[in-house]
């Protein structure tokens, strides 16, 4: 089997979104596979992940409440409109690598270095790009939620800041079995 890579000359999805879309909808028609999980901050990337695949299920997911700051929601109520209008499902979650030992590292005064093995796997992820990192713990949170199968091929995108740079074709798996997480195919990604 031959399969082209796409690579892009820097990170940063803002000016990476347009054509990381159209690669993984090319590669989605190929494979037919249906079901695509993009990663969406406040919603841009979010919006024009529904209206570039129609006729596919397409899970968003963004950042937690109080992520950045308590009691606010980064995703605008807007975006989560126009998503759901159009058949997008949202999903709100904790970060499946992050959970609550971040709060344990929070409550240190002064911070002391703790690591788990959920940062050691996001550390590892990002030495593939910080969107190869969110592709594939968004595939894990969408599955821990039951919004995607675990026994099907699905494309998962994600980005570094802003917008999208990295998309894959992979079989998700829960966080109780993320090494069972199979990583089948880089449409593109940026060379670090």
């Amino acid at each position: 089997m031959e399969s082209k890579t796409t690579y892009f000359e820097k990170p940063g999805g803002e000016e990476n979104t347009a054509m990381t879309l159209a690669l993984a909808k090319q590669r989605a028609e190929e494979l037919g596979i249906k079901t695509i999980v993009v990663a969406s901050t406040v919603g841009g990337t979010a919006v024009k992940a529904v209206n570039a695949f129609k006729g596919c299920k397409v899970v968003i997911v963004s950042h937690v409440a109080g992520f950045r700051e308590p009691n606010t929601q980064e995703l605008t109520e807007e975006n989560r409109k126009l998503v759901e209008k159009k058949g997008g499902i949202v999903l709100t979650t904790t970060h499946a690598f992050g959970g609550i030992h971040r709060a344990l590292a929070a409550a240190n005064t002064p911070p002391a270095p703790t690591l788990a093995m959920g940062d050691i796997i996001a550390m590892t992820l990002r030495t593939f790009g910080q969107g190869m990192k969110v592709a594939l713990e968004i595939a894990t949170m969408a599955a821990d939620a039951g919004l995607v199968r675990t026994d099907e091929e699905i494309i998962c995108i994600g980005g570094t800041g802003r917008g999208a740079d990295t998309a894959v074709v992979l079989q998700p798996a829960g966080t109780h079995r993320f090494f069972h997480l199979r990583v089948k195919e880089i449409i593109c990604k940026p060379r670090l």
